[in-house]
């Protein structure tokens, strides 16, 4: 293949950074947003403190002309290992490194192939790092000596001015890069009582906030903070530059040479330079019959779209075919939903309504790309008026990945050719341990690459059909839904679906053989008097009502299902008599149980509710109240507290919810294994733990 590298073309950005801070700001307010995520986008603006100052230099270019004004700036959050500077490096695409090349092949050779190589921080951080000298000096701002200038392979011109100062003792990237080609290293920062070695790195090096400066002049002894601000007044004295606070964050390219993003509305004239196209012409209609040959953007030879009148002054022009990155559709897509059929505005007054969006699901993948751009989106949405709201997600899941085994074998020609579960048998080891496995088909062997993500690339993909043909759609959902936590990766098995299948099997087959009762006390109200069986199934019921409520708020499905388990449980349990009163509960704390699971097996719970008479009485249920727990139902009459004597458990003793101290005291004092231990000696003191313990002191 061709080889690549990088060039500068002209492109359009979008000034994010201007809302870095407001960004980084209103993190803080995403409450339903989880923190791994929040941590992320942090990191990706990367707010910085630190100082930005110039090494001077007497560097000429061709012309004659002092190159950036004898000026390479550089930034650090460490201004304190200022003395500690030994070299400088700057991008292979910094103005410095371009004049050096010029009168240094070898320099030159070694630029062209750094622009082969990524150009991302990632590749940057899997990268060796390589450098060559310049042969050029830059002068220290405070010793006034000679520094040596490098460039390096890992300094991104897009980072800050493209330069570094470098500072072997306290930097392990610079601590590495001297080793490798014998650069001085200078101990500028003393922690505790460590020693210093320049062979080998030391966690303590890099250790900012127990430094002390050493070897270091004028500014040995002080802190780190103190250091820094002492020598960034220093610096913004006499000139060299001062304190400042830079991100990480850049601006948003959105320019991409193809033929099938959003159309960039901008002409191009001679005589008045780029012209956007007027509001009148929006919007931009991209030709649907383009078919791309390989060449580069099919646009670019299309006449018929390419051709046009300036807007200004009405000359021959041409439009922009460089389309914007996908990005940017996918960063108020969600907006539009709002406004579907407007066809003057990006939104209405809809949008007020329905936004901001009270649930977002989408992958950990997206969290600094779609998720940052959404929200810079809605930002400049709502500064020029189009929505009132700063964020446009309230909550935030990120869910989990289905994990699947993947099985390989390699073709002759070299590729990877990848089988399904369902393709092979697997070979186990005496531990039980995949080791391999064999295709059905012929008995070859594969090979076992261990647990992945589910895609199609793999083919370790499980059409969930066959399950809904065996046992149903309600048991694929229960299963899929009670097998892990949403927002955790699940390895895909099948071995728990019979459980699954059976609950709903339970469920069904307790509603019928209850049917008459439930449908007997479908229509009624709880009565005001209840034997103690009824209220402990209702006690219980809305118990679990209430975890499930709270489950579902936090996505938390699983236990959801868990609660759904545990209802049926107890309900399978009860002990009621065949009385009209415990009719009524039973129908009250079954309608409890279908409505729960309602929204995780649809079916089989409507069936319930249509045939035992509850659509009868509170309609249909995809359109039922949500059952609100009762809080009067949850009120114990009575409860069992654990008595002990003397620190020891002897038993346990009943006593009326609301009882007293005094009443508590005398039903533990009379309780016979009391007496029997106290051989009918008065205690010397009860203690009593409300709601807990009492303990007998004798």
């Amino acid at each position: 293949g061709a080889l690549i590298e990088k060039r500068e073309i002209p492109g359009y950005y979008l000034a994010i950074t201007k809302y870095a801070d407001e960004l980084l700001e209103h993190t803080q307010k995403l409450d339903g947003w989880p923190e791994r995520v929040r941590t992320m986008q942090e990191n990706w603006i990367g707010k910085s403190f630190g100082v930005r100052f110039a090494f001077t230099h007497d560097i000429h270019d061709d012309e004659g002309n002092l190159i950036q004004d004898g000026r390479m700036y550089v930034f650090t959050t460490r201004a304190d290992t200022i003395m500690g500077v030994t070299f400088c490096a700057v991008a292979p695409e910094h103005p410095l490194a371009t004049q050096a090349a010029k009168t240094n092949p070898e320099l030159a050779a070694f630029i062209e192939k750094c622009k082969l190589g990524g150009q991302s921080e990632a590749d940057i951080a899997t990268r060796d790092k390589e450098g060559l000298p310049t042969g050029l000096y830059v002068t220290h701002p405070i010793t006034q000596q000679p520094v040596a200038l490098w460039v390096g392979n890992y300094v991104l011109m897009s980072y800050g001015d493209g330069a570094v100062m470098g500072v072997p003792a306290h930097d392990e990237r610079d601590f590495a890069f001297a080793l490798k080609y014998e650069l001085p290293i200078k101990q500028v920062v003393q922690v505790g009582d460590g020693e210093f070695s320049d062979q080998q790195w030391q966690d303590w090096y890099g250790e900012k906030d127990q430094a002390v400066t050493v070897n270091s002049g004028d500014y040995s002894g002080l802190s780190s903070a103190e250091a820094i601000d002492r020598i960034a007044t220093f610096l913004t004295e006499k000139g060299f530059g001062g304190k400042k606070t830079t991100y990480r964050l850049r601006d948003w390219g959105i320019s991409r040479q193809r033929y099938w993003g959003t159309p960039i509305p901008i002409i191009h004239c001679e005589d008045c330079g780029p012209v956007p196209v007027p509001e009148k012409d929006l919007p931009v209609i991209l030709p649907e019959n383009l078919i791309p040959d390989g060449s580069g953007n099919p646009l670019n030879k299309d006449e018929a779209f390419l051709a046009c009148q300036c807007p200004s002054c009405g000359k021959d022009a041409r439009r922009e075919t460089d389309t914007m990155d996908t990005f940017i559709d996918s960063s108020w897509y969600f907006l539009r939903y709002t406004s579907p059929n407007n066809a003057e505005a990006m939104v209405d007054e809809r949008a007020e309504y329905w936004m901001p969006m009270d649930q977002y699901i989408g992958g950990i993948e997206h969290a600094v790309l779609h998720l940052l751009y959404a929200r810079f989106w809605t930002k400049v949405m709502r500064d020029l008026g189009l929505v009132s709201f700063d964020e446009p997600f309230t909550k935030l899941l990120t869910q989990g990945m289905v994990l699947n085994h993947i099985y390989t074998r390699r073709t002759p020609q070299g590729g990877i050719e990848y089988f399904g579960p369902d393709q092979v048998d697997n070979i186990y080891d005496d531990k039980g341990n995949i080791t391999g496995a064999r295709l059905k088909s012929d008995g070859s062997e594969v090979n076992y690459d261990g647990i992945g993500t589910m895609s199609k690339s793999k083919n370790n993909g499980v059409d969930p059909q066959h399950l809904i043909d065996e046992m149903g759609a309600d048991t694929a959902r229960l299963f899929i839904m009670f097998a892990s936590p949403p927002e955790q990766t699940l390895e895909w098995a099948e071995s728990g679906i019979d459980g699954s299948n059976r609950y709903l099997r339970r469920l069904w087959s307790f509603a019928y053989k209850n049917q008459a009762a439930l449908k007997a006390g479908v229509a009624k109200a709880i009565p005001a008097e209840l034997d103690d069986d009824a209220k402990a199934l209702r006690r219980e019921m809305y118990s679990i009502l209430k975890q499930t409520d709270y489950d579902y708020q936090r996505i938390q499905y699983n236990t959801v299902v868990s609660g759904a388990m545990k209802m049926l449980n107890t309900l399978d349990h009860a002990k009621l008599a065949d009385t009209e009163a415990n009719h009524i509960v039973l129908a009250e704390s079954l309608s409890i149980l279908l409505r729960v699971l309602y929204p995780v097996v649809p079916h089989i719970t409507w069936k319930l509710w249509l045939d035992l008479g509850y659509s009868d009485i509170y309609g249909d249920l995809l359109d039922v109240e949500w059952p609100t727990v009762d809080e009067a139902a949850l009120v114990l009459d009575e409860i069992t507290l654990t008595l002990q004597v003397n620190g020891k458990l002897r038993g346990s003793i009943t006593v009326a919810a609301d009882a007293d101290k005094s009443v508590i005291e005398q039903a533990a004092a009379s309780h016979e294994a009391v007496q029997r231990l106290l051989e009918g000696r008065e205690p010397k003191r009860i203690i009593v733990v409300p709601g807990r313990l009492v303990n007998v002191v004798g």
